[in-house]
């Protein structure tokens, strides 16, 4: 095969990439008619029914292309996934009477290109006009710009499959008077970076930010020579590293903080874990209301009473209520010497009854209770 023939190969491929490309695009925008009818009667998001109706079909179209069945399964469920969250917030906005608004300012620390801000532009995109982020050196100054009202919301990370729990969030939760709105799942994928293809060898100096270090110890430790140095954020470093100039200095962050200043990735992938995900949460002034149909997770913070048995006690409450708890994380109280705060993640939705009426019970059993809010479940790959 000449070259010529395998570039008409590529432009008839890339021809059919456009075609599929449309396809979903006109798709969405009959998913947009679907969701205003189902607002309209008040019909479910989900038909779960349709859906596996929907997968048998296309297993069967498959094997009549001569494709995968597997494959177009799994790729025609990321497509029903997309639908699913598009519904969901456009069921949410509904609820909570602001689908008329067209801009948000989003809180985030970091600058261009950082985790945050990818994660953050993809939760709000789709759902506004003009999503406008702004970027601080520390998670408190992103918060306070949400008190203060320079921002609508946060974007904070909670915690990673890697380097466990972001305790500055969970702290930040515990002392201000700020709620849960919702959750982003970003698989991180950490890259090595520099201003031009040198070796790796010649690296001396490694900078990121401490979260970033932690998830990539083992690939750092293998670079005895270089001093690792914490900074800001990943997307500062990169840029410090572009500003710099230095060939001997370069920085962990995302293939978007490269390509955005311009830098060359030297080594991909270096978290400890392969599959490296960090769970991100959106942070308002103000609770929102989920319908029940909705699949929910509620968070809450809570102290226990200085007794014998007193966590199990609060514990069982919700298991007696037939409550599943998915998370418990403890914490320091911040002015309560040697006592602890007991942040909690449920299945649930607090305009459930059985979840309402657990947290009534854990009220009157518990020391204090912060419930945090309840927000749809971020599901799907990411």
């Amino acid at each position: 095969m000449n070259d010529k023939s395998l570039d008409q190969i590529r432009e008839k491929i890339d021809r059919l990439d456009q075609t599929i490309i449309d396809a979903l695009g006109e798709r969405q925008r009959v998913v947009r008619h679907v969701l205003e009818e189902k607002l309209e009667n008040s019909k479910d998001i989900r038909d779960p029914g349709r859906e596996e109706n929907i997968m048998d079909s296309i297993r069967e179209k498959a094997a009549n292309a001569g494709m995968d069945p597997y494959f177009l399964e799994q790729l025609f469920r990321e497509v029903i996934s997309h639908s699913v969250r598009y519904q969901t917030n456009a069921l949410v906005d509904h609820q909570n009477k602001t689908s008329d608004q067209t801009s948000i300012k989003v809180a985030y620390q970091g600058t261009d290109g950082a985790f945050s801000h990818q994660v953050a532009m993809r939760h709000f995109d789709q759902r506004y006009d003009e999503v406008t982020c702004l970027g601080f050196t520390q998670f408190k100054q992103a918060a306070e710009a949400v008190e203060k009202g320079d921002a609508d919301v946060a974007m904070l990370p909670i915690e990673n499959t890697t380097a466990g729990s972001i305790n500055d969030t969970y702290d930040l939760l515990a002392e201000k008077d700020l709620f849960i709105t919702g959750e982003e799942i970003l698989k991180v994928v950490h890259c090595l970076m520099a201003p031009r293809n040198v070796e790796i060898d010649n690296i001396r100096r490694v900078l990121s930010h401490p979260q970033a270090i932690a998830q990539c110890s083992h690939f750092l430790a293998r670079l005895p020579r270089c001093h690792v140095e914490s900074y800001f954020d990943t997307a500062m470093a990169a840029r410090k590293v572009k500003n710099d100039g230095d060939l001997s200095q370069a920085a962990i962050g995302s293939a978007y903080a490269a390509e955005l200043y311009d830098l060359e990735i030297l080594h991909r992938d270096l978290a400890n874990q392969q599959e490296n995900f960090t769970r991100f949460v959106v942070v308002s002034p103000q609770q929102i209301s989920c319908d029940p149909q909705l699949n929910c997770k509620t968070s809450l913070i809570f102290a226990t009473a200085d007794e014998k048995g007193a966590l199990l006690s609060c514990l069982n409450i919700l298991g007696d209520h037939g409550i599943n708890m998915t998370k418990l994380e403890s914490r320091p109280r911040p002015h309560h010497p040697w006592q602890s705060l007991f942040y909690l993640d449920l299945e649930g939705n607090t305009e459930e009854m059985r979840v309402a009426d657990a947290l009534a019970s854990l009220k009157k059993k518990a020391q204090y209770v912060k419930v945090l809010g309840s927000y749809p479940i971020r599901e799907g790959k990411w």
